[in-house]
């Protein structure tokens, strides 16, 4: 193994899935893509964590393939965060630097930051990062990076990404609990735009929509900036339920009507039945469906309207939409989400990286491999010197593990 390369990780704790992605940077900061797994999540409840045992059970479990695929002992790792709490806020802050000759410093920029986030941000939350989107120096504005400029009077005006402080902290102990330790958190549509926006389209404005099992998370880019984000606690999971309720089938039988049989066109000329279900055929009709499905769509994208034009981006977005996460994997969701959005929207998926990249170049990867390609970006990690392998393959023993889990508490 090259000594000269170092590994990151990309860890998604989805309320049903958890993904993790190791990829390898060498001096020159090319990434690859070296190792990659999903296993079912446990524990987690509409983005957030219900218990610890649970989802480091998950991880722990999921990352075993993984790390043998990469050759990689994960020990840290960029981790997702999800919610209905993980929201923006802009904010402005103000500084005196000293005199006219003043050379604007990292110290400076700093201390302008804090201001802007001091008592604007609720004691009971986190901040995920503070996103400058503008400066201004003895009132000039428009300034996107003020560092050695001079002036006396610094100000800046923010996005700050927050999220509930217990959400955040209790996620951090799942992940410790499974021997990894959280680096950074950040949001899934935060991650998922790094894997699928150009420079281009966070320049003229782009919205990345994360369409998960529990959640459906947003996110919005202007002028090269993140703007805005928000999460609705509403995904692709309530479709299946609904389809459980109405045809009354087990949730496995709706969410092979869903995946299969189901398109976002919503053709009303097709009048063929569904015919569904490995011992024993069953038939439903098609309209019936596609009422079902057509109408939780309806909800969840109305909700993503309402939340665009809060944010005073409806309509206003040359970019488009980009739908990203397992929802999006319902077939022609992209027609119908137009139809609701009266935008372009387009299926994103993660393109651009070495290794096994085609095997993750999917958009229930998206978050995942952006939190890897944050990571590489962002973190100063070791070099490793060689491959690791600190967990056992035989699947731990359940007292073992509660026990194990606790004791770091």
């Amino acid at each position: 193994m090259d000594n000269d390369k170092r590994f990151v990780t990309g860890l998604d704790v989805g309320t049903e899935n958890v993904r993790a992605v190791i990829a390898s940077v060498d001096k020159e900061g090319k990434i690859a893509i070296v190792g990659f797994n999903e296993g079912k999540s446990a524990g987690m409840r509409k983005g957030v964590p219900a218990n610890l045992a649970g989802p480091a059970g998950s991880i722990d479990k999921m990352l075993g393939d993984a790390e043998r695929m990469g050759g990689y002992d994960v020990r840290s790792a960029y981790v997702s965060i999800n919610g209905s709490t993980v929201m923006s806020n802009h904010t402005e802050g103000m500084i005196a630097v000293g005199t006219v000759e003043h050379e604007i410093d990292q110290e400076d920029l700093i201390r302008v930051e804090e201001i802007a986030v001091s008592g604007r941000i609720p004691a009971n939350r986190e901040v995920l990062d503070v996103i400058p989107l503008e400066y201004a120096l003895d009132g000039q504005g428009g300034i996107k990076d003020p560092l050695a400029m001079s002036g006396a009077r610094l100000e800046v005006r923010a996005c700050v990404v927050s999220a509930l402080a217990p959400n955040a902290e209790n996620l951090k102990k799942a992940t410790a609990a499974a021997d990894v330790q959280a680096l950074k958190l950040i949001p899934t549509s935060v991650a998922a735009a790094k894997a699928v926006l150009n420079e281009r389209q966070k320049e003229n404005g782009v919205a990345v929509i994360d369409f998960g099992a529990a959640t459906t998370s947003i996110a919005i880019y202007e002028e090269g900036d993140l703007q805005h984000v928000s999460v609705i606690p509403v995904g692709s999971n309530n479709i299946t339920n609904d389809l459980a309720i109405v045809l009354a089938i087990d949730p496995e039988l709706a969410e092979e009507i869903k995946t299969r049989y189901v398109t976002g066109d919503f053709d009303s000329d097709k009048s063929l039945a569904i015919k569904v279900g490995k011992h024993g055929e069953r038939t439903f009709e098609r309209k019936e469906v596609e009422e079902v499905v057509k109408a939780r769509l309806e909800e969840i994208f109305s909700e993503v309207r309402k939340k665009l034009k809060a944010a005073h981006y409806d309509q206003r977005l040359p970019e488009g939409i980009i739908l990203t996460g397992g929802g999006a994997k319902m077939r022609d969701i992209d027609i119908f989400a137009k139809k609701c959005l009266e935008a372009a929207v387009k299926i994103g998926l993660p393109t651009g990286l070495d290794g096994v990249a085609d095997a993750v170049s999917k958009p229930e990867f998206a978050v995942s491999v952006g939190l890897a390609i944050l990571a590489a970006e962002e973190s100063e990690l070791a070099p490793v010197q060689g491959k690791k392998h600190k967990k056992s393959l035989k699947k731990p023993k359940e007292g073992n593990f509660l026990k194990k889990i606790f004791s770091k508490f």
